[in-house]
């Protein structure tokens, strides 16, 4: 009898295996095809599920749409990823909400006490960061589920995004995203190695 493949063992059915994680690369090129608030909205509709601490959900997304929001963004931009963040059809920044605890009597009824354990601003902004960040893996995932291409980049002035579109000080700008359908030459030529399950996973 032949042994199961890793793939073999999954619940998803290999097709989705292959788009969520496989075959899926970051993009860097797009083509012109927009991307809608439909789609988004259906994007965030499926990944807002995904865990956070306390439920607080801190992360918030900011679309930059026009032209003028997105002249406002290049200055702060590596060299190397302004070109394909002006040219891609939708790019967001992701930025962790400092005050997310001020929705936990919503979020998390059963301890409504849960706001004033987070009355200390920067262990509660560590705490943000943290949320925020387990949510935009569940966000990648989830425009690769949409049949999009994500190009999540590291690449820029956080502080200075931060100024620039979240003067009220409770955001802290985390990631930089462009969305689209993958255009010409998208991917790096060669996919870079992944360390194996041994180099991970040990037990005790």
């Amino acid at each position: 009898m032949t042994a199961p493949t890793t793939a073999d063992l999954l619940a998803l059915d290999r097709a989705a295996q292959d788009l969520l994680f496989r075959v899926a690369r970051t993009a860097n090129t797009f083509t012109d095809e927009p991307v809608t608030d439909a789609q988004v909205a259906a994007i965030h509709d499926l990944i807002r599920y995904g865990p956070t601490a306390y439920n607080g959900q801190p992360l918030r997304v900011l679309l930059l749409r026009s032209a003028a929001a997105r002249a406002r963004l290049l200055p702060y931009v590596s060299s190397s990823n302004r070109a394909k963040t002006a040219s891609a059809p939708l790019v967001a920044v992701l930025a962790a909400d400092v005050d997310f605890h001020e929705r936990l009597p919503e979020l998390y009824p059963h301890r409504p006490q849960a706001r004033d354990w987070l009355s200390d601003r920067p262990a509660r902004a560590e705490q943000a960061r943290f949320s925020a960040t387990l949510q935009i893996g569940y966000l990648l995932v989830g425009v690769r589920a949409a049949g999009l291409a994500a190009g999540p980049m590291a690449g820029f002035d956080a502080t200075g995004v931060t100024r620039e579109f979240f003067p009220d000080g409770r955001h802290e700008a985390l990631l930089l995203l462009n969305l689209g359908h993958p255009g010409p030459d998208a991917w790096a030529e060669q996919r870079l190695p992944r360390l194996s399950t041994e180099e991970v996973v040990w037990t005790l």
